[in-house]
């Protein structure tokens, strides 16, 4: 017990030793991105939903029954079988035709010999002159009737062939609409394909951003789950009388986004213009007001009140004795006050911007 007591003695003189030399707690550790001019515009949010450029739904060409389908899932490739309708019906149309095809074919080949003898005879004979122009008008007709049979031919041909329904394009199978065994007419939808690569944002803008978005320009896009840009494709010129909007759609990139997903995109509402901005969560707000900590090159933090103006994604403009490539705290700016010493790391994407980024 006395050894435990001159221990906790100790203990105590050297703490109040320590005090007594001054010794403080190290730095705060801080995150810091640099103030940058660029160009930002006024900005609304409108909602988007991500679509697929080539979303079908497979129909049947014949009246027939069904005999197998792709399940749901199946990823396939453009060409690859979905579903199979029977096919013995058109199987023996198509031998039917086949056969009519030889037929006709037979007897043009007999009435071209026969042509051919007659033309010899018709020479000296009239009697045989007279036969060769029947024969002759009979050798057109027999030649038009193979033309019919193969035609007869090819749409059975063409039949045989449909009783596949094939993929258009590559892509995954979403839905089956019909199931094996059931009666199929002309033009009842059998299943669904989705190619989830060839992807847009499709979204309908107020009529007040038209002026300000252009082919190929850049929009920010954001949902609950992730953030990120689109590139105008195309914009709809016409806009909904009732609803005062037009449509918007925007390519982007297949691995980020998901056919389906509903998004959020900022569209200018005025010409974009030079301005000061330091990334959003560099703001610190306060009852008092808002205000920044810039690192100055002592590395102690100074407290600098602002004012925001426009925003764009993760920027936001700010007017107050901040200069461009000053260091502004983004993270650890809650435990900070006025002239404190950090220990600073710079963001990788600030380093990345270099001193150019900031003239």
């Amino acid at each position: 017990m006395q050894f435990r007591t001159l221990f906790v003695v100790f203990l105590g003189a050297m703490s109040g030793a320590a005090l007594a030399q001054g010794f403080a707690p190290p730095p705060a550790a801080v995150v810091v991105e640099r103030a940058r001019i660029v160009y930002l515009a006024p900005s609304v949010e409108v909602p988007g939903t991500v679509v697929s450029r080539n979303d079908a739904r497979l129909a049947s060409e014949l009246a027939a029954k069904l005999n197998w389908i792709a399940e749901v899932g199946t990823v396939v490739e453009e060409g690859d079988t979905l579903a199979r309708l029977e096919n013995v019906t058109f199987r023996l149309y198509e031998m039917e035709a086949e056969s009519r095809v030889a037929k006709e074919q037979a007897r043009v080949t007999f009435l071209r010999s026969e042509k051919q003898r007659l033309k010899q005879l018709s020479e000296n004979n009239l009697s045989a002159k007279s036969q060769l122009d029947q024969i002759t008008s009979d050798l057109a007709v027999a030649e038009s009737d193979v033309r019919i049979a193969e035609a007869q031919l090819g749409q059975a041909q063409v039949a045989m062939y449909i009783t596949e329904i094939r993929a258009p394009f590559g892509g995954i199978v979403t839905e089956r609409l019909r199931n094996i065994g059931e009666r199929l007419n002309v033009a009842d939808e059998v299943i669904r394909l989705v190619d989830p690569r060839s992807i847009e944002v499709v979204a309908r803008a107020p009529l007040n951003t038209v002026n300000f978005i252009k082919i190929a320009d850049t929009l920010e896009l954001q949902n609950d789950y992730r953030n990120g840009e689109g590139t105008v494709r195309t914009v709809v010129p016409f806009g909904n009388p009732q609803s005062h909007m037009f449509e918007v759609r925007l390519s982007v990139d297949p691995d980020v986004w998901t056919v389906g997903e509903s998004v959020r995109l900022s569209m200018p509402t005025a010409t974009a213009r030079e301005v000061l901005t330091v990334p959003r969560d560099a703001l610190v707000l306060r009852r008092e007001g808002t205000f920044v900590y810039r690192i100055d090159d002592e590395d102690k933090a100074e407290q600098i009140s602002v004012i925001t103006g426009l925003g764009s994604g993760e920027l936001i403009e700010v007017m107050g004795a901040i200069e461009p490539g000053d260091r502004i705290v983004t993270r650890g700016a809650e435990r900070l006050n006025a002239g404190a010493v950090v220990s600073v790391t710079e963001a990788a994407s600030s380093r990345a911007s270099g001193s150019a980024a900031f003239q």
